[in-house]
């Protein structure tokens, strides 16, 4: 007979003959709610409270690359970047992590990319285009975002973009944390994934190894920030961000769903409403770059 057992951190089902699917997300308890959330590329964990990216949402398509980062705090994101750059298999690697105040939400993400072209735009923007990974480069990857020390919430999976984003949640970068654990595919690859912490300014003892697994603490950067991160100008843009997330905790406090916290938001708010369903990276930093690749192509980039 065939039995199975229900793992609800990861929603999959394993039945005893080893065969294993993906069953249904939770979701909010609002089909149109579950909709919208999923064509913004995410799911929504009730149990954390959290939204987090799916495996092939629309982002999968944009790659990545360090304008998104310039990007970010013009935009409203005050968030700390970790580019941990390496080579392997003849291809460079570049495996991101970020943590800080997307707007009107607390967040982290962990990103795992490949180059695919060198960027020269009108001789200002240079640096290195990168694909998101494919199916069989996914990396298991977990981490537990704390605020203050306490746990705020933990996110685990084989991913290529492991996210998790807490909507009315005010945070500044520093008091975030991320322990964070990522198993490579193997001990080569995690020898050459430890020696781009190490040149990014990991000491060697500020991580442990344990097989192709490898686990660290991700708190003050070690690589320079974007240039657009400016002590005046993060003041500014935190203050709107932190009157964002108060005015979302008064107005929906008396409600104990995401569902109804939403449409008291529609009701009271409507034109926070609009910014309680962009979750993570603002779509306007991809539409930028996107925007950049319709140049003629001797001033857009270059590939080797």
């Amino acid at each position: 007979m065939s039995v199975q057992i229900i793992k609800s951190e990861n929603k999959t089902v394993t039945w005893r003959n080893g065969g294993q699917f993906n069953t249904i997300p939770e979701g909010t308890g609002n089909e149109e709610l579950d909709k919208i959330i999923a064509a913004a590329g995410y799911s929504y964990d009730p149990k954390q409270d959290i939204f987090y990216s799916t495996l092939n949402p629309w982002q999968r398509d944009i790659g990545y690359c360090h304008l998104y980062d310039e990007l970010a705090a013009p935009l409203g994101m005050i968030i700390d970047c970790e580019p941990i750059h390496f080579d392997y298999l003849e291809k460079k690697w570049m495996i991101g992590f970020w943590k800080g105040q997307y707007d009107l939400v607390t967040g982290a993400e962990i990103g795992v990319y490949t180059k695919a072209a060198d960027l020269n735009f009108l001789g200002l923007l240079k640096g290195t285009y990168y694909e998101c990974v494919s199916n069989s480069e996914l990396l298991k990857m977990s981490y537990t975002l704390k605020k203050n020390g306490k746990p705020l919430f933990k996110r685990e999976g084989k991913h290529w973009w492991l996210t998790g984003f807490k909507l009315g949640e005010f945070s500044e970068p520093s008091e975030l944390t991320m322990d964070i654990t990522i198993t490579l595919h193997n001990i080569a690859m995690r020898d050459a994934f430890v020696n781009g912490l190490w040149k990014a300014g990991y000491p060697l003892d500020g991580f442990t190894r344990n097989g192709a697994t490898v686990s660290f603490t991700f708190a003050t950067p070690h690589t320079p920030p974007p240039i657009t991160r400016t002590p005046s100008t993060d003041r500014i843009i935190q203050k709107k961000n932190e009157l964002l997330c108060k005015t979302y905790q008064d107005i929906t406090g008396a409600s104990n769903n995401l569902r109804d916290k939403v449409k008291a938001i529609e009701e009271q708010a409507p034109k926070m409403y609009s910014k309680v369903l962009k979750i993570g990276k603002s779509k306007k930093i991809y539409e930028i770059f996107r925007s950049l690749l319709t140049l003629k192509p001797q001033e857009r980039f270059v590939c080797p």
